[in-house]
């Protein structure tokens, strides 16, 4: 597929590295210019680009920027795209967001309102990311590390789950955003690199 990563920090990076490593053709952008990727294009085979041609020319976008710069995106060229949820709300970082502060919202939801028309799925956003480029595993490996991953749109929620799979980590259905709040920092699922028994249960057993 054609990957669009908004971010290239740690976990965009990551997942630049990775998803280019099994055959997918990637593009990432950041808020700097593609001028500032070069480094990170040489390292992983991706290509530098804009934001605006990272979202035009993908099948699956993915987000992996600070929380607080979700509102500056340019929400129109989003509509309609698979757009991947690698984010998470730290108020240190992002600042104060009632709804969020107090869990009525899930960062996810936030996230699709800004981008409204997006298929919105919440995946990534659980584990550190240098695991996400050393601890992939072959299907049925023991220890294989599980993610989960939320969203409505049932079809996108497959595609997410596949690209999971094909990473090395087995995919567990979360359910819909607005149940997201129950892999967000804070809940037992979040880093706790556990097996897709582990992280049904620490779904289950999170508290708002």
């Amino acid at each position: 597929m054609r990957i669009g990563i908004i971010g290239s920090g740690h976990v965009g990076g990551a997942l630049a590295r990775r998803l280019g490593a099994i055959g997918h053709d990637v593009t990432v952008a950041n808020s700097r210019g593609p001028q500032t990727l070069a480094d990170l294009a040489r390292e992983t085979g991706a290509t530098p680009g804009t934001v605006e041609k990272a979202v035009d020319q993908a099948d699956v976008v993915v987000l992996a920027v600070p929380l607080r710069a979700v509102p500056g995106l340019p929400a129109e060229r989003f509509e309609g795209r698979i757009v991947v949820d690698a984010d998470n709300y730290y108020p240190e970082r992002d600042g104060d967001v009632d709804e969020l502060l107090d869990r009525s919202l899930s960062s996810s939801r936030w996230t699709a309102e800004h981008l409204k028309g997006t298929r919105l799925v919440k995946a990534f956003n659980t584990i550190q990311a240098q695991h996400l480029v050393d601890e992939g595993r072959p299907a049925s490996a023991p220890g294989r590390i599980a993610l989960p991953v939320a969203g409505d749109d049932v079809e996108a929620k497959r595609v997410v789950m596949d690209l999971v799979d094909a990473l090395g980590f087995d995919p567990v259905d979360a359910g819909g955003l607005d149940g997201s709040w129950r892999q967000q920092p804070g809940t037992p699922a979040y880093g706790a690199d556990r097996d897709a028994d582990g992280v049904r249960r620490g779904l289950a057993e999170a508290r708002p």
